[in-house]
């Protein structure tokens, strides 16, 4: 079963592709013309998007060297303590929003600290599906439509990321 589905992973992008270009030679449409076309928007928006990138980039860097989350992290442990959010989490939750590849940086070193298997690992994992890197994927997308006003999506967005870092510690701890 494994190697049929592996067989049916290869195929996938070569048979898009094949479904693609025989879609458009039925149509009798210039396939070619229109992938190059669409090539040369692709660059024109990661051209937009590319300052945006670096800034975000550069203030993840700054946050993470300039020791600024060690003490948001000691200011708000005693509170999270308080309600039994385990402190582990409290890097993750904080970056998770902000950066992918930090999270999944810090979701690693909870893993690899207290196992995959342990509660903390599972909540770092659970907390990793339930959230979304907010602050990137608002940026990016409103800096590649041009869109300036972004207080309400972020105030929305935000918001569902607490939710799903809430629901997942309740969760892992309710099934535990």
């Amino acid at each position: 079963m494994i190697d049929f589905i592996n067989f049916i992973s290869n195929l996938a992008m070569p048979l898009i592709i094949l479904i693609i270009v025989v879609y458009g030679f039925l149509e009798k449409k210039e396939v070619f013309d229109k992938f190059v076309e669409g090539a040369k928007d692709g660059i024109k928006i990661v051209i937009n998007i590319f300052p945006t990138l670096i800034g975000l980039f550069l203030a993840v860097g700054v946050l993470r060297s300039s020791g600024v989350i060690d003490i948001a992290i000691k200011l708000i442990d005693p509170i999270l303590n308080f309600v039994n959010f385990p402190s582990e989490i409290i890097p993750l939750a904080i970056l998770r929003p902000i950066s992918g590849s930090s999270s999944i940086a810090i979701a690693t070193d909870i893993m690899k600290n207290f196992g995959v298997d342990s509660q903390i690992g599972i909540m770092a994992a659970v907390i990793m599906g339930a959230t979304e890197t907010t602050l990137y994927t608002i940026a990016v997308y409103s800096a590649s439509v041009k869109i300036k006003k972004t207080r309400f999506a972020l105030i929305a967005a935000l918001t569902a990321d607490i939710v799903g870092i809430i629901v997942s510690v309740a969760v892992c701890r309710f099934l535990s």
